[in-house]
């Protein structure tokens, strides 16, 4: 069952967290998932949004997701994100085809 992974990052080092966007790309393409969003002006319809960043992934599974975020490439570029912001960070799944 396909899991998205939704990243709201507030940013306060942004050239330690372009570090982080260098190598990203490169780690990801080696994974099956699919970026889906990346926005830093995103439309407020209700309530408050204090994050600078938001980012939607598609996976075709939590256990493709997992091999990405814990593979060791992609954990070193991290070192990069936790250093330069703070987030929140989650995997959840897909409604089922009715």
């Amino acid at each position: 069952m396909p899991v998205y992974i939704i990243a709201q990052i507030s940013i306060h080092d942004r050239a330690e967290y372009d570090r982080y966007r260098a190598g990203f790309s490169a780690v990801f393409a080696r994974y099956k998932g699919e970026l889906l969003v990346v926005s830093e002006d995103p439309v407020i319809l209700e309530g408050q949004w204090p994050y600078i960043r938001t980012v939607l992934i598609r996976f075709p599974s939590a256990d493709e997701a997992r091999r990405w975020y814990e593979s060791p490439d992609y954990q070193a570029i991290a070192q990069h994100r936790f250093r330069a912001s703070t987030g929140n960070i989650v995997m959840v799944e897909e409604l089922p085809q009715r």
